[in-house]
């Protein structure tokens, strides 16, 4: 619960405008206006994972905006997402982008780097959620460096 506190305070200080690593909820802009919509984070449940010394589960669920999208990042984790309502584009590096629709899955691992987390619909919202399995003290969002 620690780390996942941890990491709610380093999302919210972390000045990139639309990246699923903010752990509260940001109201999206105005129509019309140059600022990007913010893509919205709900922490559901961090767990100590019995048997697995030093790890935890935690789940998430992520809504994109219309055009929403994230920044290039990375997990220092296994990230399984499974996708609620409408659609979305991802893609790690060295492998081919999928577009993903409801009850589709994807999965990151621990060293891949996130190139293309966005909202597939200008006009529709998306909603997905993100279980991660990490180590403990492990930040869940890194630099893409």
């Amino acid at each position: 619960m620690r780390s996942f506190l941890a990491f709610c305070a380093m999302a919210l200080c972390w000045s990139v405008p639309a990246t699923h690593a903010r752990a509260e909820t940001m109201a999206p802009s105005a129509p019309g206006s140059a600022t990007p919509a913010t893509t919205r984070v709900t922490p559901l449940l961090t767990h100590d994972l019995p048997g697995l010394a030093g790890k935890e589960g935690a789940m998430v669920v992520v809504e994109y905006p219309p055009g929403g999208a994230d920044p290039v990042h990375r997990h220092n984790a296994s990230v399984f997402v499974y996708v609620l309502k409408g659609s979305v584009v991802m893609q790690v590096k060295g492998k081919p982008g999928v577009t993903l629709r409801e009850g589709q899955g994807f999965f990151e691992g621990p060293a891949d780097v996130h190139l293309v987390g966005r909202n597939a619909s200008a006009t529709e919202p998306a909603r997905f959620v993100a279980f991660f399995v990490k180590d403990r003290a492990a930040p869940f969002v890194a630099p893409a460096h």
